[in-house]
């Protein structure tokens, strides 16, 4: 099983606890605690209306803009930093929202885990991420810092809130979550009464490799979690995602196109070739865009259908954990210069 539990403590439902924390809860928690006439009142100043520096607990530390991307680094009450990171398109903007502080993962490929695993997000610490851009939002996309399916409670109730048609009202098909595949909550969430969108990230088709990429996820037979998500898929009738991140060498042989078209011919699924954003893992490189397209027209040959993205953000380095790390390891050395000098007085004094 899984070496990482999750750890999950939903506050008592109090009167005190929805105004200490007011966007962890759902309208109809709050009418349960205030009634229906102030809960109404309540949710309008949150959602209807500009926020208000009392009700947030997450202040922006930074943003970094490049192009038709922003990154909004985030401290949270506890001095921990989680990034957000903000599309621009021609209906909105796509948000793309953290769900843990680091992440047990440890994808080879993401900034993400490198420091390990803080803690998990709570519902109001995701809400905030997209209610705190004051901007017109069209699409909400689960796939930033942290397997959101590793906190699964917390993310689950963050949809709740989202969707509540007495605050943002936010449509489930706008919703996607995107999730490495821990096995028993991927089966967990199909059960869900949620019709959200689904990406299954992938990037491998043999299981030695996605042990190698995703060391996380190893004790989940990959044949299991591709089942599960088609199962997902097949229970709310909707096409899923499958992420694929082109790695040179690693994950682009013939076998795995014969592979990938095994799994997914004449499903209903969509595969997004991924391009890789640069990180500090040097034993990774960049495929080039004839790389890209050489690769999706054969995908494409073997009856898959295909999407290709490219990275946004790179000049601002939003890949995945890039920004909030440097600020993570930053307070993590002053912290223990702190400590250090502490330490040091102690000792003078003792001597």
């Amino acid at each position: 099983c899984f070496l990482f539990r999750e750890v999950f403590m939903r506050k008592e439902l109090t009167l005190e606890a929805v105004r200490a924390d007011p966007y962890g809860f759902t309208y109809k928690e709050y009418a349960e605690v205030m009634g229906e006439a102030e809960a109404s009142r309540a949710f309008a100043s949150l959602y209807r209306r500009k926020v208000a520096p009392a009700s947030q607990t997450l202040t922006v530390k930074t943003v970094y803009r490049g192009g038709d991307t922003d990154k909004y680094v985030f401290e949270l009450p506890d001095g921990k930093c989680i990034e957000t990171v903000c599309i621009k398109r021609r209906d909105g903007a796509t948000v793309c929202v953290s769900t843990q502080v680091g992440c047990p993962v440890h994808c080879m490929f993401c900034e993400s885990g490198k420091n390990g695993f803080v803690r998990n997000l709570t519902p109001s610490e995701i809400v905030q991420q997209v209610v705190l851009l004051g901007r017109k939002i069209t699409r909400i996309v689960y796939m930033g810092m942290g397997e959101p399916l590793l906190n699964y409670a917390n993310v689950i109730q963050s949809i709740h809130i989202l969707r509540d048609r007495n605050g943002l009202n936010f449509p489930t098909d706008g919703i996607t979550l995107s999730t490495t595949g821990p096995l028993d909550r991927l089966k967990r969430l199909r059960e869900e009464h949620l019709k959200i969108q689904f990406t299954l990230s992938l990037h491998a088709t043999t299981q030695a490799v996605r042990d190698r990429l995703i060391p996380g996820v190893k004790n989940y037979p990959i044949d299991s979690v591709v089942e599960a998500a088609l199962s997902y898929s097949e229970r709310h009738n909707r096409r899923i995602v499958i992420a694929y991140l082109l790695l040179p060498g690693i994950n682009d042989s013939p076998s795995d196109v014969r592979n990938l078209a095994k799994w997914f011919q004449g499903k209903n699924v969509m595969i997004n070739l991924l391009e890789y954003n640069k990180t500090t893992t040097s034993s990774i490189r960049k495929p080039t865009r004839q790389e890209m397209s050489a690769f999706k027209k054969r995908l494409e040959a073997a009856g898959l259908a295909v999407t290709m993205r490219v990275s946004h953000g790179g000049n601002i380095k939003a890949a995945c954990g890039q920004l909030a790390n440097h600020y993570n390891n930053k307070k993590l050395q002053e912290e223990n210069h702190e400590n250090y000098y502490n330490q040091s007085r102690v000792r003078q004094r003792r001597t």
